[in-house]
């Protein structure tokens, strides 16, 4: 089997998160998905679910894997035949075989604390340096230089390990104890989703008579040569076409296709009309605790909530009510109405991947974008979490001040300014 001269990894994949591989030694089946049960106590995670956490934790999150996957991908490939008279080092153009991007979520752009979190904790967890940063495949180049030594049919290839799986949230609520009495702790809160991201790329040359390990990027590579076609004497040095290459990167393209189509309709999606809200009598001011300034709709279409002292001309725009209120272990989920301007409080649609996009309020529709998961405080306290039922973001503001627009943040805010206080009219 040819060897290679020197080590030659990709650069400019954007920064590499620093693991400790010398911990884990991987060799993954592809097919196979690693359950968070079976994923080592020592995972890199910030917190663990049944931890103790505090009423400034309330509108902060992290992230839990819960499942693994790790399979070897070819990115780049060429059929390459080798005669005697033309071994030595030659410069190959591969053709785009898949294209591997990193996301978390619905966030491609890895803006979020909460995104470099979780796939921090993959690759600890792996054992693996992983892309923590929006990275993708196919802006690499894909030319690689080889020394061809020995004349045959050979595979040029760049590949990666890609890795999937997916994540859930831990969020800080209260938990009735044994006894009666309550306490804060992490939970498994009800947002999930999915991430991707790669290794580093490696490139190389395989031929079809190479002894290579199983499950390795250069078995990966093997399996597109056409190796049951007849033998090649008389073909000229250079491209050979691979039938299963070509498929693979047909297959590929429908599918990157099918995934962009269906985000751009998620993105233009109108929500449905909502025929009434069942909403509760209560009335709430949103406050920052201790302090005056709380949760102010917005007057104009264009403008946003933002932190305002009650007076007598708010005109009822902070006041808010609970409606279609549902309960799953422990964690509210709810509608928020605002009486002032009859709007519903929403992340807008056209901004809602972005880290730190403003809340407003909307015509009130059946759309996950208006419904917030509500994290409580021990009973006695009115200290409230609120979180994106649609995006996962924590809301929260960047400073306390008049005018400051309520947003939203990946992790929430870690220094405790996305904890407020639900407090009745």
């Amino acid at each position: 089997m040819t060897r290679r001269t020197k080590s030659r990894l990709s650069r400019g994949l954007g920064a590499l998160l620093t693991t400790a591989t010398a911990a884990v030694g991987l060799v993954a089946t592809p097919a196979a998905a690693t359950p968070a049960a079976a994923i080592p106590a020592a995972s890199g995670q910030t917190v663990q679910p049944g931890q103790a956490c505090t009423a400034a934790d309330l509108g902060k999150r992290h992230p839990i894997i819960k499942s693994t996957e790790v399979a070897p991908t070819i990115t780049h490939f060429k059929g390459w035949y080798v005669t005697a008279g033309s071994t030595g080092y030659q410069n190959v153009t591969t053709s785009t075989q898949t294209t591997v991007s990193v996301s978390v979520g619905l966030n491609g752009e890895i803006k979020g604390d909460f995104a470099v979190e979780a796939l921090g904790s993959v690759g600890a967890m792996l054992g693996l340096n992983v892309q923590v940063n929006y990275s993708s495949t196919s802006s690499e180049s894909t030319s690689v230089s080889w020394n061809f030594n020995d004349p045959g049919y050979y595979g040029v290839y760049k590949g990666t390990k890609k890795v999937t799986g997916t994540y859930g949230s831990l969020n800080c609520n209260r938990v009735q104890q044994g006894d009666g009495s309550w306490t804060l702790k992490w939970i498994e809160g009800p947002d999930s989703g999915s991430y991707t991201t790669y290794t580093a790329l490696e490139e190389g040359a395989v031929r079809c008579e190479d002894k290579v390990p199983a499950n390795s990027i250069m078995r990966k590579a093997q399996g597109l040569l056409d190796c049951e076609a007849p033998a090649r004497a008389g073909h000229a040095p250079g491209p050979v076409a691979s039938a299963k290459a070509a498929a693979g990167n047909a297959a590929a393209e429908d599918t990157a296709k099918d995934t962009a189509d269906k985000a751009t309709t998620a993105r233009t999606s109108a929500p449905a009309t909502r025929a009434a809200l069942n909403c509760q009598p209560d009335v709430y001011r949103i406050h920052v605790p201790g302090k005056p300034l709380n949760w102010s709709a917005p007057l104009l279409a264009n403008d946003g909530v933002r932190l305002r002292e009650s007076n007598w001309t708010s005109a009822h725009l902070d006041n808010w009510r609970l409606c279609n209120v549902t309960e799953t272990n422990g964690v509210l989920e709810a509608t928020l109405w605002n009486w002032g301007n009859g709007g519903c409080a929403t992340i807008p649609a056209n901004i809602a991947n972005q880290e730190q996009a403003y809340l407003t309020t909307a015509t009130c529709g059946e759309d996950d974008l208006q419904r917030f998961y509500i994290y409580r405080d021990v009973p006695g306290s009115s200290k409230v979490g609120l979180q994106n039922k649609y995006t996962g973001s924590m809301l929260g503001h960047d400073r306390y001040a008049d005018g400051e627009l309520i947003r939203q943040y990946s992790s929430g805010r870690q220094n405790g300014t996305g904890t407020y206080a639900l407090v009745k009219v």
